[in-house]
């Protein structure tokens, strides 16, 4: 994840948070699946890829010890407005300085999405070292197979890519990884949207 998106979305930041301010309100499948992994997993959680805390805010309302990680000073900066009673945190989810075995959950809503698809392998490696036995990541992301380029967004010029993945494929690269999917939910898109979208929930054994 480099340098470009993070400027891309310093540049939304302040929009995006207008924008999408009441966003979970309106996906009831995210809340649901969201609901399942704080009602079945533990702590700690980080939420790489934040964004402006949203997903943060609703699973420490749920009584899960969360934190959130964002590539984005000004998405942390937003994040840390909006929820000053949370953690948020810049980095990457390429280069966590976090201990092995160290988390209970990972979040990663919506961002696996600017990882090229080469990458996501050491991803998800790094996604199990940070897993204890039995930690549980969730992912959400666009379906399809073609990537999406934005130069534009809210007035802003911007320089962002959206790659697209299956549920199938996602989850062979988690197998792999030794991540094993445990439950799948895919919706039709929203009359807003272009794609279908995905929620996978996984765990750790142990």
């Amino acid at each position: 994840m480099g340098n470009r998106t993070a400027a891309s979305y310093d540049a939304l930041a302040a929009d995006y948070a207008e924008h999408f301010a009441g966003e979970l309100a309106a996906k009831p499948h995210w809340r649901a699946m969201l609901g399942v992994f704080a009602e079945t997993g533990s702590g700690p959680v980080a939420d790489l890829g934040c964004g402006t805390g949203h997903a943060t805010r609703f699973l420490h309302e749920r009584g899960v010890d969360v934190f959130g990680v964002d590539v984005s000073a000004g998405m942390v900066e937003t994040a840390r407005r909006l929820h000053p009673e949370l953690r948020f945190e810049q980095g990457s989810m390429t280069a966590l300085e976090l201990a092995e075995e160290s988390l209970g959950g990972i979040l990663a809503g919506y961002s696996i999405i600017h990882i090229e698809p080469g990458d996501l392998p050491e991803v998800f490696a790094e996604f199990h070292r940070l897993l204890r036995p039995g930690g549980q990541l969730l992912l959400a992301f666009q379906v399809g197979a073609q990537p999406l380029h934005l130069a534009e967004g809210f007035g802003h010029s911007i320089d962002l890519t959206f790659h697209r993945h299956t549920p199938q494929e996602i989850a062979a690269l988690l197998a792999e990884s030794g991540i094993p999917v445990t439950a799948a939910l895919e919706r039709a898109p929203d009359p807003e949207e272009r794609t279908p979208h995905a929620h996978l929930l996984a765990r750790k054994p142990g």
